[in-house]
């Protein structure tokens, strides 16, 4: 009788050390998410800068007169004391546009105008455990993460308003008051 005791403790320390794993790969989870969305950002944000520096230096080679050659030293990035080697393979980026009067949810990446879409019906502002499975994704914190990480963004790009911490609702009301998947049918 001495092995039953011992058996049912072993059983129940099993029992507690995979509730705490769990716990644990959500929050790696969590943690992976977040880290994705902010790598997302400084994704664009570099894009920019390359973007902007090379027409800048194509500009001031127009402008000048001088030839492709003298300015490729504008064109060329400076290199750092270490070079840096990426390990994640970049397929494309994702850029959400600022909004400007008379833009629709049509100029933007289909995962963002569905948040957007998501919003704007909604009778009040929502939280990013919401609006994640309304817009078809499954309500796992992975994808709530990954959910308030776009949520930031079009915050920070003027489509939505965070009116309290982790509650957002739309920037700019449509037109009429009407909801954006009532313009969507009217087309």
């Amino acid at each position: 009788m001495k092995y039953g005791a011992s058996m049912v403790s072993l059983i129940e320390e099993l029992g507690a050390r995979e509730v705490a794993a769990f716990v644990w790969v959500e929050e790696l989870e969590a943690k992976s998410a977040e880290l994705t969305a902010r790598l997302e950002g400084e994704r664009e944000v570099w894009s920019r800068l390359r973007v902007m520096r090379e027409t800048v230096a194509q500009v001031l080679s127009e402008l000048s007169g001088q030839d492709v050659a003298q300015t490729a030293s504008l064109r060329e990035p400076v290199a750092a004391e270490e070079p840096v080697k990426a390990e994640v393979r970049v397929v494309g980026a994702v850029t959400v546009p600022h909004w400007r009067e008379g833009f629709t949810t049509d100029v933007l990446p289909d995962a963002y105008r569905d948040i957007v879409e998501v919003i704007a019906d909604a009778p009040g502002p929502m939280h990013a455990k919401q609006i994640a499975p309304r817009t078809g994704l499954p309500a796992v914190t992975a994808k709530i993460e990954g959910t308030r990480g776009k949520l930031k963004r079009l915050v920070e790009h003027g489509w939505l308003i965070e009116d309290q911490p982790g509650r957002f609702a739309p920037a700019h009301p449509a037109p009429g008051g009407e909801s954006a998947n009532s313009r969507n049918d009217n087309r």
